[in-house]
């Protein structure tokens, strides 16, 4: 423990909160000892208490908490005079507590003040003559709220002595107390008697005030040297700054005789100065000086007039030195007109992409970059930019006016820039700035690049018809979605429609194949998962039954004598194995549905999509973000590649501080950027599908059983053991482990030991889950049940056969043309129970004979859980829809169930992936996660 020593001598503690002796003696404290500053008066007899362990001779009083209120309390502590605990303080750091951290902190920033001239003679409150620190510019009153704000409370817990309420002395009026004690104590020299009348101020002794003295201080005010101000005025004389002293009078500001008329005017105009004027001016320079060093030179001058200054230091003046200027009481002074508006510098870019009425936007040409330089509202020429670009100076003459150019920006006009790619471009037309060289600089786009981002800002209407060859009926936001579709591709853009899942992306697709084909578009490629072929091909032969429609699946797949308005339907899994065929064919659309497929950007399947040229491209995805926003990114930058740049800078310029730090700027500059190419549509939006039934989410909490919790117990301890050995990739391993025994336990213990029987009677879920199912059959209704694990779907469908329940089950092995018939079969009303691995039956799928969906296990992703959910919320669903999920009660499903519900809002506002968040908890955070026990 570090311990400082203070040497205390005799000395009396002022004010009404002390009492008894002083100390004498040897003092010692550790980080643990407080400290309250005593004022006094003369501000010279100061104190500090030192108290907290109990220790010291002289009785203090405090105000100190007592439960929910304050109360006043005596403590024991050892005053030390101001004399000894200056040099004290100014060697305490933070290892002596925040107390003394505090108080010394203070005192440095006094002393700092005092080195500054700040200091005037004052009278204190007992007559006395005083020193005290001031006048506080604006940075000393700044540094002053800092200080108080850092105080601890028991570094002010002094109460105002006299008053029967309890009230403190504000932590300001302390540390400007320790301020003017400060100055009282160090400043009584010679040194002071150079002050006009200042006699007294200078005895070693706080002396009475004779009566001269104190009407000399009744008229005196410090800020204007009892007479005058004085004032800078800055000029320009042909190419040089000059600085122009004059005095102002204190009892008529009206009045201003410049220096060079001191020595000549009349005895009347002088005589309003007072006879000192030349004095008066001397001193303001004087104190001038240590707040700006420069007017040093003009008091080296026998009769000081003005002052040659230097581009700097008229700078210095700009940035901050008038401010410092003013706080010791000289005025600076701009000559009318001297500096024009503020020098203004954008980005732009060199010659405009092609029109906005153009069929296409090619985001791969090359734009050169220049600057684009305004003073006010007036745009400077490309000469005059030149002409700053090649200043010398910081301050360069443009229009009659005078123009501060930043250093920075000069070197910023001078660097040469690498072009812009017109994808580069239009991001930064969308956000309004433009990254250079890790700064940002606002954008001024092109005219045709500024209309073609008002046409995408334009809310889509619903003014594109229905083409021919269309046999349904649009409805209004269908419609509406039609022609965003058709604008983004003609404009050769692409987007991605991501309408909540039941909505009818399927069928706006289909109308925006039939609307581009008169315009002799080309063929359309659909890649879709193997799942939904079947659903593709039936919903082109019901809606456009015109359409040529090919199957790019099986064995004898090929694409010769290929038609110009033909649809040709591929998988994810043909796609990666037959991408240079399909690569040969220029395509007039590319859609990709489901596009959380390619949501990785280094997987095969991204790299395979993004070699398929195409006219234009469109991603169909009710979940455009699942988990993480590189998944975003990897959508968008297939269907409008560079809009959002490399994906290297992507992640460190918006993913990151969007994900990890939640940084509102980066996520209102993607918003802006993404928002007018991606179209997001939700049911529960009143204009979109008003006519859809209610739906009803209920969690249901179980328990689990005594072999459950048993189970649930020794993996735990099992797994926390392992972990707390392992490190980096085997940790996350071990970790990912322990998430899925337990998810499996809660499920089942049979599920987690492998086993096929008995099932009855072990676990809380199955047995509520009976228990609901009971209800639903009753009442002749049928049923979703989504599990992310095939083996408990194997489970509960060998328990509900020998309950004598008809059930279907749907997993990820289930052929293509076996699924088409499972799901004809439920919504035929063959069987009551749907059984559905998540992965498998979560997407594609039309299932509205559904009333109830089970969650019976928790995929911890609301957006999948979301999209599951939808088989049967959605478009031609006509009775309400009721959700269970359920949830084992005293663990981690019960736990991360509170977390989701934070978390719902995962498209617009992204967050950790899945579970991989879980996997960066610390071993106390997962252990807490785990455990079996209350909420």
């Amino acid at each position: 423990m570090v311990r400082t020593t203070f040497f205390a001598h005799e000395a009396v503690a002022g004010g009404g909160s002390v009492g008894g002796p002083a100390y004498r003696g040897r003092v010692e404290f550790g980080p643990g000892t407080l400290a309250t500053y005593l004022p006094a008066d003369p501000p010279r007899d100061g104190s500090l208490a030192l108290w907290g362990d109990g220790s010291g001779d002289t009785r203090v009083q405090l105000v100190l908490p007592a439960g929910r209120s304050f109360r006043r309390t005596t403590v024991d502590a050892h005053v030390l005079p101001l004399a000894d605990a200056l040099p004290r303080l100014l060697a305490a750091g933070d290892d002596q507590g925040p107390c003394l951290a505090a108080w010394g902190a203070a005192v440095h920033a006094g002393l700092h003040l005092i080195a500054r001239g700040r200091l005037r003679p004052a009278a204190s409150q007992g007559g006395l003559a005083a020193w005290r620190v001031g006048p506080l510019d604006t940075g000393d009153e700044a540094r002053l709220r800092a200080l108080a704000a850092a105080l601890p409370p028991e570094a002010h817990a002094l109460p105002i002595s006299g008053l029967s309420r309890i009230r403190l002395h504000s932590p300001e009026s302390l540390v400007r107390a320790l301020w003017d004690a400060t100055a009282d104590l160090l400043v009584r020299t010679s040194a002071a008697g150079a002050v006009p009348g200042a006699g007294p101020f200078a005895d070693p002794v706080a002396l009475p005030l004779s009566g001269e003295v104190e009407r000399w201080l009744a008229g005196l005010d410090p800020e204007q040297d009892g007479g005058a101000q004085v004032q800078l005025r800055i000029e320009a004389r042909d190419e040089e700054f000059t600085g122009v002293l004059a005095l102002r009078s204190a009892a008529d500001p009206s009045l201003v005789v410049e220096a060079a008329t001191l020595w000549t005017a009349p005895a009347a105009v002088l005589s309003r100065f007072g006879e000192q004027a030349e004095a008066q001016l001397l001193l303001g320079l004087r104190r001038g000086a240590r707040a700006w060093p420069p007017l040093e030179r003009a008091l080296r001058a026998a009769t000081p007039t003005e002052l040659a200054l230097t581009d700097d230091e008229v700078v210095d003046l700009l940035d901050g030195g008038a401010a410092d200027l003013a706080g010791a009481g000289i005025e600076v002074l701009w000559a009318r007109g001297l500096f024009a508006d503020e020098l203004r510098a954008r980005a732009s870019a060199t010659p405009a992409p092609g029109s906005e009425s153009g069929p296409a936007f090619p985001l791969t040409d090359l734009l050169s970059f220049r600057w684009q330089l305004t003073l006010g509202e007036e745009r400077l020429t490309d000469d005059e930019v030149v002409a700053l670009a090649e200043a010398k100076r910081p301050l360069v003459r443009l229009r009659g006016q005078w123009v501060r150019a930043d250093a920075r920006l000069l070197a910023g006009l001078r660097r040469p820039r690498a072009p812009l790619t017109a994808a580069d471009a239009l991001r930064a037309a969308l956000t309004g700035e433009v990254v250079l060289d890790g700064e940002r600089h606002e954008f001024a786009p092109p005219d045709a690049l500024t209309g073609l981002v008002d046409r995408l800002r334009t809310p889509p209407g619903d003014d594109v018809r229905p083409p021919a060859g269309l046999t349904a009926t649009l409805r209004p936001y269908q419609r509406t979605g039609l022609a965003w579709l058709a604008r983004m591709t003609e404009l050769g853009l692409g987007g991605c429609l991501a309408d909540d899942m039941g909505l009818g992306k399927t069928l706006q697709l289909i109308a925006l194949h039939l609307h581009r084909q008169p315009l002799g578009s080309g063929p359309t490629l659909v890649v879709c998962p193997t799942s939904l072929l079947g659903n593709w091909e039936r919903e082109f032969a019901r809606f456009a039954p015109a359409v040529p429609v090919r199957r790019f699946h099986g064995g004898t797949r090929h694409l010769d004598e290929l038609a110009p308005g033909e649809v040709v339907l591929a998988t994810y899994g043909v796609l990666r194995r037959d991408h240079t065929a399909l690569a040969e064919v220029r395509w007039g659309l590319v859609a990709a549905d489901e596009a959380q497929h390619v949501k990785n950007p280094l997987s095969v399947t991204a790299r395979r999509l993004r070699r398929v040229p195409a006219a234009a491209r469109v991603a169909l995805t009710g979940t455009p973000v699942e988990n993480r926003l590189t998944e975003l990114w990897s959508i968008l930058d297939w269907t409008t590649p560079g809009l959002l740049g490399s994906l290297e800078t992507f992640r460190r310029t918006l993913a990151r501080p969007v994900e990890r730090d939640r940084d509102r700027a980066a996520t209102e500059r993607l918003a802006a950027a993404v928002r007018p190419f991606l179209l997001r549509r939700r049911k529960s939006d009143p204009d979109v599908a008003p006519e859809l039934p209610r739906k009803t989410e209920t969690d249901r909490y179980v328990p689990l059983t005594a072999e459950q919790t048993t189970l649930y117990e020794a993996v735990v301890r099992e797994n926390l053991a392992a972990i707390r050995e392992s490190r980096g990739v085997q940790r996350r391993g071990q970790v990912l482990k322990l998430l899925t025994e337990l998810k499996q336990i809660c499920n089942h213990p049979a599920q987690y030991l492998q086993q096929r029987a008995p099932l009855p009677g072990r676990s809380g879920k199955l047995a509520a889950f009976e228990e609901l199912l009971d209800v639903i059959l009753a009442e002749g209704e049928s049923v979703l049940v989504f599990s992310q694990y095939v083996r408990l779907c194997r489970l509960l469908e060998a328990r509900l056969a020998e309950r004598g329940v008809a059930t279907a089950l749907l997993s990820g092995r289930t052929p293509a043309r076996r699924r088409e018939e499972l799901v004809a079969g439920f919504q035929d009303g063959a069987v009551p129970v749907f059984l559905l691995s998540l992965k498998a039956g979560g997407v594609g799928l039309n299932l509205t004979r559904a009333t109830h969906v089970i969650h019976y296990d928790r995929w911890w992703n609301p957006a999948v859980e979301d999209q599951a959910t939808d088989r049967a919320y959605r478009i031609g669903q006509d009775r309400p829809v009721q959700v269970h999920r359920l949830i084992a009660e005293g663990t981690l499903e019960d736990r991360i169930a509170e977390v989701l519900a934070a978390k719902r809002h995962l498209a617009e506002a992204v967050v950790g992936a899945g579970e991989d968040w879980i996997t960066e908890l610390s071993d106390d955070e997962l252990a807490d996660l785990v455990r079996l026990g209350g909420r």
